[in-house]
């Protein structure tokens, strides 16, 4: 008859241990999902970037939309000016300026997405 082998000493595998850690590569995306004060912070970083560039934008539109008004009744003979037999003010505030304002939202829309998109790698960055 074989003799027994010696009975071999148990090892305990627990699973915790064996998952990798997270060190702090993540933190800022933590931070957004657990709402801290510095995701916190970050969320109104790109609101107030996002409120600026919309401010900005609706500047330029009074600007470029509400001076012809003012244009016209200072300069009446830019008013009298006839294009293609319509009067200057017409071709102006009815017709090209829908170009101008589908051209400031495309401008708008862009830059929103490059905020959003510098605000993605911003979390997604690697801390050093």
């Amino acid at each position: 008859m074989a003799a027994d082998p010696p009975p071999r000493s148990r090892t305990r595998v627990v699973l915790a241990d064996a998952a990798p850690r997270r060190g702090g590569s993540d933190r800022a995306g933590t931070d957004l999902t657990e709402q801290t004060p510095i995701g916190e912070a970050l969320v109104k970083g790109l609101m107030r970037a996002q409120l600026a560039l919309a401010l900005r934008l609706a500047l330029v539109v009074a600007a470029g939309l509400g001076t012809l008004p003012l244009l016209f009744a200072v300069a009446p003979a830019v008013g009298a000016f006839k294009v293609f037999g319509v009067h200057l003010p017409w071709v102006l505030l009815g017709l090209l300026s829908f170009p101008f304002l589908v051209g400031v939202g495309a401008a708008y829309v862009r830059w929103a997405e490059r905020n959003e998109q510098d605000f993605a790698a911003l979390i997604r960055r690697p801390e050093r």
